[in-house]
């Protein structure tokens, strides 16, 4: 049975038989869903209220939709669920590249779908929050667990994605420890996740990336030649 949500998706698909199958499977599963065709509809959703997730297309009319999410990206962090008809692997990295948290190939099984979404929502909105209630201190740097948020200490914030800040809060949670990219993709993605998935691989190079820009010269993540990853900064416990 489903259960009443307070979540709020939208879902940019020009397919109006995947509109209404995704649009009426949400609404069965008690979430609120709004449905936009192409990337200037998206926008005039957008402009009237902020979505928990989006569901994104890859082939829409007009404006493709890695550029919808790269455009979304320099927003905020929404979590982003892409659709592709394609299966080659160079789409799907692609997509994460841009920024997307999790993609699926269509054709998809709904359920599937649906696990998707309630896995990306819980990851989101801190359905671990004791455990999340905690600010760390590295690099000159401060990640905030419960807020969700990575800054400057002076207070500038980092902007990461989804899937950016969830791999970066499993190494703060555990420094200085080797790390399989199994470990990493269960943590982050769940059961669900690909054995082949080189998402972490991926996310990891723009962590590298993001955060040596306002901390140049310090290595961040080490790769452990046969073994997985290593998070080398000391991390510690900051006052609340």
């Amino acid at each position: 049975m489903a259960t009443k949500s307070d979540a709020l998706i939208f879902v940019c698909e020009d397919d109006e038989e995947i509109q209404r199958l995704v649009r009426d499977m949400l609404l069965r599963e008690g979430f609120a869903a709004e449905v936009a065709a192409s990337g200037d509809a998206l926008d005039h959703l957008l402009a009237l209220q902020k979505p928990d997730l989006v569901i994104l297309d890859l082939m829409l009319p007009g404006e493709d939709g890695l550029s919808i999410c790269r455009r979304l990206r320099t927003r905020g962090s929404v979590p982003i669920l892409m659709l592709t008809a394609k299966a080659d692997a160079i789409d799907r990295v692609v997509g994460l590249e841009m920024g997307a948290d999790d993609y699926l190939t269509k054709p998809f099984n709904p359920r599937e779908l649906l696990a998707r979404i309630r896995a990306l929502l819980r990851r989101t909105r801190g359905t671990v929050e004791v455990e999340l209630n905690r600010r760390r201190g590295f690099m000159g740097l401060v990640m905030d667990l419960d807020a969700r948020q990575l800054a400057t200490e002076s207070g500038e914030p980092i902007p990461l994605t989804t899937a950016e800040f969830e791999l970066l809060a499993c190494f703060v949670e555990r420094p200085r420890r080797v790390l399989t990219r199994d470990q990493l993709l269960d943590w982050t993605r769940g059961r669900m996740a690909d054995p082949f998935d080189r998402s972490i691989d991926m996310t990891i190079s723009r962590l590298r990336k993001k955060i040596g820009a306002v901390a140049p010269g310090i290595e961040l993540i080490s790769t452990v030649r046969n073994n997985g990853y290593l998070f080398v900064p000391a991390v510690k416990q900051l006052d609340t």
